[in-house]
């Protein structure tokens, strides 16, 4: 990322402005210069002066300071950077986004710019679930402007669910992803009068995540280390599409997400059985890092001895390759392969082998495995398409438009 990078940082009112601090950090840690607004309710929890030092810039808060405007216009303001970004973007602000209200600096800089914009919301649960939030969400997204997804987690009001400010690495992830001209989600499609149209809506999709456990005696198992995060944010981008998501996700601590149906399993056997229960399905994303090997597992803990011990492993059934080779197989089948060399060689292969249509393909030599990026390439028979490194929410939303499409 080059220095001539510029991002205009709208600050909204709430209690996750604090982490505008940390953005605006990172922001420079990356190489852009960052600009300021902060509207009256963020400097109820931030002050200028801490943005100020932060950026090395003035901090602008009021549409009719005098000065400013005779220095810098808020229309100059509006179009000098090459991103505005509104973090936390309250439901007041995301309201007045999409209704074009212009009643304050942000949103008549938010009003006047030709650049792209990219919100990260922050309010309390049932406000981003109350309709009116959903209306405003899908305008904005239909009018161009790229709206995150929030977090999922406690709240400062004390209440749980999705809500919460995206943490400001994933914010960056975005704002990097938006800069490297990589085309927002399409907008859910909406007719006058009616409900919002979800592109995925009557889809089934059968969701895997996370690791499976194979236990060698009552206290020890073999694992690896997936977290299981990419699948559940496959989950999640395919749900808020509209599709009736069943995910069978191994023995990991992640919330489900809101409107999927979780089935929880431990062995590979658990989950060959559970992927079969849940047919038939539309579409069938295999993310679980499925272990390959199993022992039969003894009933009492294998106590240490001299000269070490002998583990004779059984192969676990393929259970990509078995959805592959039914008769009512899933009409799109996506296997994933984790790889440590010759990524597209080996994920090439494998889409063969198995009778996938795609292999999502990726390198886990570094901290892919229990980190929140990823860099991913789709292989299929059409050829290879290599996708930018995105957090992993990014590359769930990306994969579940694409997957939209396939099955329009």
């Amino acid at each position: 990322m080059t220095a001539t990078r510029r991002i205009l940082l709208i600050v909204g009112g709430g209690i996750a402005a604090y982490k505008a601090c940390e953005l605006v950090r990172l922001i420079r840690k990356a190489g852009m210069s960052v600009r300021c607004v902060l509207t009256a309710g963020g400097a109820q929890f931030v002050t200028p002066m801490t943005l100020a030092a932060l950026s090395e810039q003035q901090v602008h808060t009021s549409l009719w300071d005098l000065k400013d405007e005779a220095e810098m216009g808020h229309i100059q303001l509006s179009r000098e950077a090459d991103l505005v970004v509104v973090a936390p973007a309250t439901a007041d602000l995301l309201a007045k986004m999409a209704a074009g209200m212009a009643d304050d600096l942000a949103t008549t800089l938010l009003l006047a710019t030709d650049k792209p914009v990219l919100a990260a919301p922050a309010m309390n649960v049932r406000m981003w679930q109350h309709a009116a939030t959903m209306r405003n969400v899908a305008q904005l997204r239909a009018d161009g402007v790229t709206v995150m997804e929030p977090d999922e987690g406690p709240m400062a009001c004390g209440e749980y669910g999705p809500g919460r400010l995206p943490e400001p690495e994933a914010i960056l992830a975005a704002i990097e992803h938006a800069l490297a001209g990589r085309p927002p989600a399409p907008p859910i499609s909406r007719e006058a009068g009616t409900a919002p149209v979800k592109p995925l809506t009557g889809k089934h999709i059968l969701v895997t995540a996370g690791p499976t456990h194979e236990p060698i005696d009552p206290v020890r198992y073999i694992a690896n280390r997936s977290s299981g995060k990419q699948g559940f944010a496959i989950a999640a981008a395919l749900a808020r599409r509209g599709a009736r998501v069943s995910l069978v996700a191994g023995p990991v601590a992640l919330p489900t997400p809101p409107g999927v149906t979780r089935i929880d399993v431990e062995t590979a056997r658990e989950m060959a059985a559970a992927v079969e229960a849940a047919l038939p399905a539309d579409a069938a994303v295999m993310v679980a890092a499925v272990a390959d090997w199993r022992t039969e597992g003894e009933r009492q803990k294998i106590k240490k001895q001299a000269g070490g011990a002998t583990l004779h492993l059984t192969e676990n059934p393929d259970i990509l390759a078995g959805l592959g080779a039914r008769k009512d197989r899933p009409h799109l089948l996506i296997g994933f392969a984790a790889e440590t060399e010759k990524v597209i060689e080996h994920a090439t292969a494998k889409l063969a082998r198995k009778g996938a249509d795609w292999i999502v393909a990726n390198d886990v030599s570094g901290d892919v495995m229990g980190g929140d990026a990823n860099t991913v390439h789709i292989v299929s028979q059409d050829g290879v398409e290599s996708w930018d490194r995105m957090d992993k929410a990014a590359v769930a939303d990306a994969l579940a438009e694409r997957i939209a499409k396939a099955l329009a």
